[in-house]
């Protein structure tokens, strides 16, 4: 990456990025809705996904150099300037997960990413802190360490992501042998944070062929067209992965 970057980590992407525009919706008068994120960042895209199942409109206030007054704004409403944020008439949100959780209570949709039934919730709540606990962060430890000068790279905690995901893989081939989607048949909050967890946990630590079923799901979810739309959109900064983006996807 060039220029100055704030700290952050790839998981979530804190920092500064390029970006030519920082809306993707022009009908600003029409919204109450407002995102803070980046659209390379896995969590915001998390939080992407949702607000496009139900076509829910929002303004994308997107965090890049073009757009400095966008960061100071995020600061202002969630000090430690971690994000997505969103600000829904004041009321500020924070975390992809709970976003999607105040986007069901008060903006519900068509698509309903968390079951009215509190034991098919309770699923769905259970395999989005999978993805973001046991894919997404082990995932961030391999590329947190490729962002470190060689002097400052920690091969234990390389070995240790790259661990916990092969025996993630497994669990998760199990489990999406008999599946759809993440909690059953329905799409749901799970798959909202699974998309982007496999999508660049693939990149940094592949899933073999011995997970087939956790390979096909992935697939599935690249052909959702929610997360199509997220992935074209951050397309443009793929350059800066730090482990170098795969010619795929």
């Amino acid at each position: 990456m060039s220029g100055k970057l704030p700290p952050g980590n790839f998981g979530v992407l804190q920092q500064y990025l390029p970006t030519e525009d920082n809306s993707f919706n022009d009908e600003e008068e029409a919204m109450t809705l407002v995102l803070y994120g980046h659209p390379f960042s896995s969590y915001t895209q998390k939080a992407l996904i949702a607000f496009y199942e139900n076509a829910t409109l929002f303004k994308f206030r997107v965090l890049g150099p073009t757009a400095p007054e966008n960061f100071e704004a995020l600061k202002k409403l969630w000090p430690i300037a971690k994000f997505p944020v969103l600000d829904d008439e004041g009321v500020v949100i924070f975390e992809a997960t709970m976003i999607i959780e105040h986007l069901e209570i008060h903006h519900a949709g068509p698509v309903r990413l968390i079951p009215a039934d509190p034991k098919l919730a309770l699923d769905v709540r259970m395999m989005d802190r999978i993805f973001d606990n046991y894919v997404m962060t082990p995932m961030n430890w391999i590329v947190q360490d490729a962002r470190r000068p060689p002097e400052a790279r920690d091969a234990q905690s390389v070995a240790q992501g790259r661990a916990l995901l092969d025996t993630t893989y497994r669990w998760l081939n199990q489990r999406m042998a008999a599946r759809v989607w993440a909690s059953g048949e329905m799409f749901s909050m799970a798959d909202c944070a699974a998309a982007p967890s496999l999508f660049y946990a693939d990149w940094a630590h592949p899933i073999s062929d011995e997970f087939p079923d956790l390979r096909a799901y992935r697939n599935r979810l690249l052909a959702r067209s929610s997360f199509a739309r997220a992935v074209g959109e951050a397309r443009p900064y793929r350059q800066y992965f730090p482990l170098g983006a795969p010619d795929r996807d």
